[in-house]
């Protein structure tokens, strides 16, 4: 038994999973031996006796030698990386690469002094080859050949260094920071849209922002019933059009009159809820829009645009065939269970292999789900061109969720490079006491790297497309990720699994370098200090809440906060900070059961928190000092709030972020982790600090809107701040 359980740690080990950890209190916890069988298991690697993990053993130190060529190479630009052909001992081997543009790059063999190895009955030897050091960045093909065989894999060479980061340095910008959903106009389907976008980009530019970070726009099912969480996608290559402004389609116009004034009862529901402070339905809107759709769709294109349309399918390739036939089937078998009246569950989904020949019978619906997605690039272009014409330097901001639903699109098509019998969440940490579970699958590192990372790249491409930069949600994702076996009673009972960040970090810059964007990595929680250095040194921003930057026990003075780093007051999963200054974030979890200890202990060392973060901005001459007779300061909500804003101005972060909830003065929590239906989350509208819907246009002449954007303005172009 002895023997069987160091087999089982070493084989975690060489398969770049964790066998014990530190947590958030700096307590080492080992793993249990079956929390670790059951994530091998995942990986495919066998653990159910001793000989089958020798076997497995000693498959991944022959596996290499099998192979003339790795399966993908990723290097840094200039480095002097090399790559290793494995061939039969003492036989020639030539390599080379041809890049994108097909221009042919001879490699030099390196001296190499691994000692052969029998494999398969076969001395094979291993060659070292120099790449050259002029490769151009981008995705490439390598070559190899012996008089036996040939083989070709692919090369990714990625900036050393992130470009775009450089011209960040130079001053302080700041921005806005938003859950578009619940940003709406008197124009909105019940829900903010992509026009809606647009028009808070302008409004932020009026007041000298230079970007509008917003939620994922990952699509969600193609028909209601919708995801309500934008972190829990059917996709994250795909967007959601739940976000189309109907009226915005050019063939909107071309609608026939009495199609037009059907769209017009359509809308009449949703538009009726853009002043109410209930809680958001989405799938009112969307059931709505799509009905709506369905009618644009209809109205012939005038030959530019069946071109143009044309030209957005092509570039998207066999990713967006797939997708669109995934929605026509998971729509089918929607309206199939709606048919039963609930007495059934839905019938499974062919699987991909099965579905090949349901394209025909579906073309039209399929037809129909390609051209949403035109329709979202379209009107995600035009936001971004308005952010830009109105001023902005960045313009918009994406975010990239962690990962997507078990039974979406993705987990559909992407199913060969994703893993089974798991999902990703986190530990428990000081703020997620029991920790969490995010009902997500994760890449599968071994097969991911095998497909030469595309579904990756082709991934980040599409996102990238009309941005100024990208914000990667639990960026240490890239590093390591938490894998909860199925069937655990608790999300304490996982354990980490590596990744080859080197290649997974790299292609996020070169993707970003060659879209001309930024990266900022969402950095916080529990994390090996390197990882931060790691990606400053490759140009990728980190991410710093006000609340979170401590040092032994004590607020961390703004002037010791990084430069390449987003600072901000608050985060989407904490209240805004005037409920987060009433201790809102305590009393919700308490309500809710997620606390560990009582709830007073909780409030007191909230205040403590608070207090320490106040006495800063204090320190700082931004609040007045309290009254010697310990009365109340006098400082009312507002003023506090635009206090704390000043206060990140003082850092060198190059970015400052304004969620828009503390610039209207909303209270209500948008979402609380560890929770799935206690709480309706990401359903919360924007609102006011009476409780009253806060409408798009309002934005302007609402005087606390304006007069924290002009604190903002006044603290950066003024040069008060350190970076300014």
């Amino acid at each position: 038994m002895a023997d069987a359980v160091g087999l089982l740690r070493e084989l975690a080990e060489r398969h770049q999973v964790a066998t014990s950890y530190a947590g958030w209190d700096g307590t080492r916890r080992e793993v249990s031996a079956e929390t670790l069988r059951a994530v091998l298991g995942a990986l495919g690697v066998p653990t159910d006796s001793a000989e089958a993990m020798r076997a497995a053993l000693e498959e991944m130190e022959a596996a290499p030698w099998r192979r003339l060529l790795p399966p993908v190479a990723v290097v840094r630009q200039g480095a002097g990386a090399t790559v290793d052909a494995h061939v039969p001992h003492g036989s020639a081997v030539t390599v080379w690469v041809t890049a994108e543009d097909g221009t042919e790059y001879a490699a030099e063999q390196a001296e190499n002094w691994a000692e052969p190895r029998r494999v398969d009955g076969v001395l094979m030897g291993r060659a070292s080859f120099l790449l050259p050091p002029d490769l151009p960045l981008g995705w490439h093909t390598l070559h190899a050949r012996n008089e036996d065989r040939s083989a070709e894999a692919t090369l990714v060479v990625t900036p050393d260094r992130l470009a775009t980061t450089a011209r960040l340095s130079d001053r302080q910008r700041w921005g806005l920071m938003a859950q578009l959903y619940s940003v709406r106009s008197r124009r909105s389907w019940g829900i903010g849209d992509f026009a809606d976008l647009a028009d808070l980009a302008a409004v932020g530019a009026g007041q000298d922002a230079s970007f509008v970070l917003v939620n994922p726009l990952h699509a969600s099912a193609p028909v209601p019933p919708l995801e309500d969480s934008p972190y829990l996608p059917s996709t994250r290559r795909f967007v959601n059009p739940l976000y189309v402004r109907v009226e915005a389609i050019p063939e909107y116009g071309y609608l026939a009159p009495e199609d037009r004034a059907r769209i017009e009862e359509l809308a009449q529901g949703p538009k009726s809820a853009n002043g109410s402070a209930a809680l958001l339905d989405r799938d009112a809107s969307y059931a709505a829009k799509l009905a709506a759709l369905d009618l644009v769709w209809h109205v012939p294109r005038s030959p530019a645009r069946e071109e143009a349309y044309a030209r957005f399918c092509a570039g998207a390739g066999q990713g967006l065939a797939d997708f669109a036939l995934w929605s026509a089937l998971a729509e089918g078998r929607a309206a199939g269970a709606a048919a039963d009246d609930g007495g059934s569950p839905a019938p499974a989904l062919p699987t991909p292999q099965e579905a090949a020949g349901l394209r025909e019978e579906y073309a039209d619906r399929v037809e129909f789900y390609r051209w949403l997605q035109w329709v979202c690039d379209e009107q995600l272009e035009a936001a971004q061109s308005t952010a830009l014409a109105a001023g902005m330097e960045i313009g918009l901001l994406h975010d990239l969720a962690v990962g997507v639903r078990p039974d979406g699109a993705d987990a559909w098509t992407l199913s060969d490079v994703l893993a089974g019998g798991v999902s990703v969440g986190a530990p428990p940490d000081v703020f997620n006491q029991q920790g969490q579970n995010w009902s997500q699958p994760p890449w599968h590192p071994t097969r991911l790297a095998e497909s030469g990372y595309a579904a990756y790249r082709d991934m980040l491409r599409t996102i990238l497309r009309h941005a100024g930069g990208i914000r990667v949600d639990h960026i240490l994702g890239l590093f390591r990720l938490w894998w909860i076996p199925e069937g655990s009673s608790s999300p304490a009972e996982g354990t980490y699994v590596h990744y080859d960040h080197e290649a997974l970090v790299g292609i996020l810059a070169l993707e970003a370098q060659r879209a001309d964007a930024i990266v900022i990595g969402e950095d916080l929680g529990v994390f090996e200090p390197w990882v931060r250095d790691y990606l400053a040194e490759r140009g990728v921003f980190g991410t710093s809440i006000l609340w979170f930057e401590r040092e032994a026990g004590v607020p961390l003075p703004p002037e010791r906060y990084r430069q390449a780093c987003l600072t901000s007051v608050n985060t989407h999963d904490l209240p805004p900070t005037a409920g987060y200054l009433a201790g809102e974030h305590v009393r919700l979890r308490e309500s809710l059961g997620l606390l560990e200890r009582p709830v007073e202990e909780e409030l007191e060392a909230a205040s403590a928190e608070i207090a320490g973060v106040l006495d800063l901005a204090r320190d700082r001459g931004l609040l007045p000092a309290p009254p010697a007779d310990g009365s109340e300061d006098g400082a009312d909500e507002q003023h506090i709030i635009e206090a704390l804003y000043e206060l990140t101005a003082l850092t060198p972060s190059s970015l400052l972020g304004v969620a828009l909830v503390d610039a209207v003065g909303d209270r209500r929590t948008q979402n609380q982790p560890g929770t799935n239906r206690e709480y309706p989350n990401w359903c919360i509208p924007l609102t006011g600090p009476d409780g009253a819907a806060v409408l798009l246009e309002d934005l302007p002449a609402t005087a606390r809107f304006a007069s924290l954007l002009a604190a903002m303005r006044e603290a950066v172009d003024g040069g008060d701040g350190a970076g300014g």
